[in-house]
């Protein structure tokens, strides 16, 4: 076969290859198999492999990904675009960099409709899914020619024939309690949110678990799926909403107690961007709802008539001695604690709307202080867990007060459903 390579007798910076000119209303995956190689051990200033996306109109290319690890075998990047009424190319820069030694050579550029995380395992790239590697249990493909292939089923789902193929998991080899195999999917590389689904059938002698994790480029593992051992020899469909705001990887885990343990098999894994609990009248969450400027009322917070009178929405014309509010500076701002208010014990709370569990937000908001002598704990936030049980204090403040808007920024993760 052939493939296409950076040509390093050229003294030049970059070398470029683009695209013609593609058109997409749908959503697509662009798979892209390549090679960086290099026989520096380690170079300061390593070569590099850009794709960018040229869209019609606009007058930057943006970096879709980039690759420096050099490798001994042939790589597969899987590279989700978003649907789009503009027309596009696709640019491939290679940058030669320090390393005069490297080499970046392209075997495959491939355009699909669908979603990255999509697969049905007919393919002998595999989407780009891979299994991270264990000495005893692995996922391993399945059906096709059965002369050549550890076939455990005598058909797959996609096909439904034995020519067709799925992945499996077997238990033949297990050393140790808890063995663990990771089918591990591309990581999404656009925000994505809807209905996950696969088929997958298992033979159980003793347990197995399989479950179904989210993992983000911290290494964050959250459970969305497990199996309920329900048994059965055919085909099942499962089916979990999936929320991926930030690029993550799908794993398919199993885990086995012992050699007898049975295999699992998985199969045509698809995607929606309708969420699966539709009946229960779920609906994305969208962080822009749980913000609020206060320019035209308290949007989703609220106040508890029972912690006495709390914070008051208003407005106040700017002059030196006062700042406006910081939205426009003419605008609504909320206030706390004034002369009419401030008896001893005084508490004013003001509660947001409900988040979801198992999402990372970053809370941003700008607050100003004026004539405390004692700072601690004056203006405080605190996560309530769902029912107000449990109550988190995640941040105070400490500096003295200044009369100006100073932003406070806040990272965190919760279980459970909360509010701030």
């Amino acid at each position: 076969g052939h493939y296409i390579s950076v040509d390093t007798s050229y003294e030049g910076e970059k070398a470029v290859l683009s695209s013609p000119e593609l058109y997409s209303e749908e959503w697509s995956c662009v798979r892209l198999i390549y090679q960086i190689a290099t026989t520096s051990e380690t170079s300061p200033d390593p070569a590099r492999l850009n794709l960018y996306l040229r869209q019609e109109g606009e007058s930057f290319d943006r970096l879709l990904w980039s690759a420096k690890e050099p490798s001994d075998s042939w790589l597969i990047a899987s590279l989700d675009l978003t649907n789009s009424t503009k027309k596009y190319k696709i640019v491939l820069e290679g940058e030669m960099r320090q390393d005069k030694s490297a080499s970046i050579a392209v075997f495959e550029i491939k355009i699909t409709p669908g979603y990255c995380i999509e697969c049905d395992f007919e393919e002998n790239h595999l989407c780009g899914f891979v299994n991270r590697w264990n000495p005893n249990v692995n996922w391993f493909v399945g059906g096709g020619n059965i002369r050549n292939s550890q076939s455990i089923l005598p058909k797959d789902h996609t096909l439904n024939s034995e020519l067709g193929h799925y992945m499996y998991v077997d238990s033949v080899y297990v050393k140790h309690f808890q063995e663990v195999a990771q089918l591990i999917s591309p990581k999404t590389t656009a925000p994505m949110s809807g209905c996950l689904s696969f088929y997958y059938q298992f033979k159980l002698e003793s347990s197995i678990v399989f479950t179904v994790y989210l993992r983000d480029t911290s290494g964050f593992y959250e459970e969305i799926w497990k199996t309920d051992s329900a048994l059965s020899a055919d085909w099942v469909l499962a089916e979990v909403d999936f929320n991926a705001p930030y690029p993550m990887e799908v794993i398919f885990e199993v885990a086995f107690n012992s050699a007898k343990g049975g295999y699992v098999a998985l199969d045509d894994i698809s995607f929606s961007p309708v969420y699966c609990s539709n009946q229960t009248g779920m609906t994305p969450f969208n962080p822009a709802e749980a913000g609020c400027n206060f320019e035209e009322d308290l949007c989703n917070f609220y106040q508890d008539d029972k912690d006495g009178p709390g914070w008051s929405r208003v407005k106040v014309k700017r002059n030196v001695y006062r700042a406006g509010d910081h939205t426009t500076g003419f605008g609504y701002y909320l206030l706390a604690n004034t002369k009419f208010t401030s008896q001893p014990g005084y508490l004013g709370r003001l509660y947001g709307p409900t988040l979801p569990g198992n999402l990372q937000f970053c809370l941003r908001f700008y607050y100003a202080l004026y004539g405390f002598f004692k700072m601690s704990g004056t203006l405080a936030v605190y996560i309530f867990e769902e029912n107000h049980v449990v109550q988190e204090k995640i941040w105070s403040v400490l500096d003295s007060p200044k009369g100006v808007w100073t932003q406070a920024e806040i990272s965190f993760k919760k279980p459970m459903p909360c509010k701030v």
